[in-house]
């Protein structure tokens, strides 16, 4: 449930109380039962104890917390989406596409296509299902200041023509993709559904991931639901702002933090969220590849599926998947060209 509902009917919230719940995004039962009585005791400015309270019956009321059989949470899986790449080898490495409902993670050096990432999927969500897309928009946390309209305007020129055609035709564009004036309109369509917003340090990128909360519930019940949250960087306010090894704890708990808002995303919407980070060489690394993520181990534990992109000869990319619950490890070739993210 993403609309907003009658805090009030929950022991122990009053008006003033539901009023400051609602302003810092907990506008639904199932996002109080998932928040912590720390986070939800200093949003609400009350003690821990009623806060526990409040968490304890909105559970009740969403149902969430108990054990459930394995058939449910298969029939759970059976409706989680899969976000097709358009490029066979890696949707078939991920077993058909990013899915939604998990933090998928995509790491490597500079220059590799990260971002490139990003903005193909930002425009292949919105695509019909029958081609891979969702159907849905995408919100874009820019901590490296890479999006850019430009970009998705070439890949939205460089998809297949019966698949522009299908995605015009969806929105009711008169024209056929050949047709300047009708394929214009459409990238401007494209572009309204990509919400963006340029994160200035840590705490402005962790404000905008609960306000990304915001913009999915307003408009979860639309024809456009948010289907897409990426985070280009994840890690890299982290990185500057964080120096030395005494400031390393308390980056890795504000990290912590920043992935728990990211999880509630997923878990409370039928969303993806698609994260890039940077990588650092490892001295102690004698044999193999030295480079390693940023994040350490919350990072590691928090994603879902990780990704490891790599350079290759000329435009080839080599992606790695290095970490899925239930995908084998393995390696596929695309390549990134003006048109976007494509086939070897």
């Amino acid at each position: 449930m993403a609309a907003t509902v009658n805090l009030e009917n929950l022991p122990g919230v009053g008006p003033a109380t539901a009023d400051k719940l609602v302003e810092s995004g907990y506008d639904s039962y199932q996002g109080i039962a998932v928040a912590s009585p720390g986070e939800l005791a200093a949003t609400a400015d009350i003690g821990e104890n009623s806060a526990a309270g409040i968490i304890s019956a909105a559970r009740d009321v969403a149902d969430i917390g108990g054990f459930k059989s394995g058939s449910f949470v298969l029939d759970q899986r059976n409706e989680i989406g899969k976000l097709s790449w358009q490029v066979d080898a890696i949707d078939d490495l991920l077993g058909g596409g990013v899915e939604t409902h998990s933090i998928t993670e995509v790491y490597g050096e500079f220059g590799v296509g990260k971002s490139q990432a990003t903005h193909q999927l930002a425009v292949n969500v919105q695509l019909p299902f029958e081609y891979g897309g969702l159907e849905g928009r995408a919100i874009f946390i820019d901590s490296d200041d890479t999006f850019r309209p430009e970009r998705i305007e070439e890949m939205v020129r460089g998809l297949p023509t019966d698949i522009l055609a299908a995605a015009m035709d969806q929105r009711d564009i008169e024209g056929a993709p050949e047709n300047e004036v009708a394929i214009d309109s459409f990238i401007e369509s494209v572009l309204e559904r990509i919400h963006v917003a340029k994160a200035f340090n840590s705490d402005h990128q962790m404000l905008l991931a609960q306000k990304a909360q915001e913009i999915i519930a307003k408009h979860e019940d639309s024809d456009w639901p948010v289907r897409l949250v990426c985070v280009d960087s994840l890690t890299a306010h982290f990185r500057a702002e964080y120096v030395g090894r005494g400031k390393l704890a308390e980056r890795q708990q504000k990290l912590n933090r920043h992935l728990h808002d990211l999880s509630r995303i997923t878990d409370l919407y039928n969303a993806a969220v698609l994260v890039t980070n940077q990588v650092q060489s490892n001295p102690d690394s004698y044999f193999g590849d030295p480079t390693k993520p940023i994040g350490g181990n919350i990072l590691g534990h928090k994603s879902t599926v990780r990704l490891y992109l790599r350079n290759s000869k000329g435009t080839k990319r080599i992606v790695r998947l290095v970490d899925a619950p239930n995908l084998p490890d393995g390696e596929a070739v695309m390549r990134v060209e003006n048109e976007g993210l494509v086939d070897e």
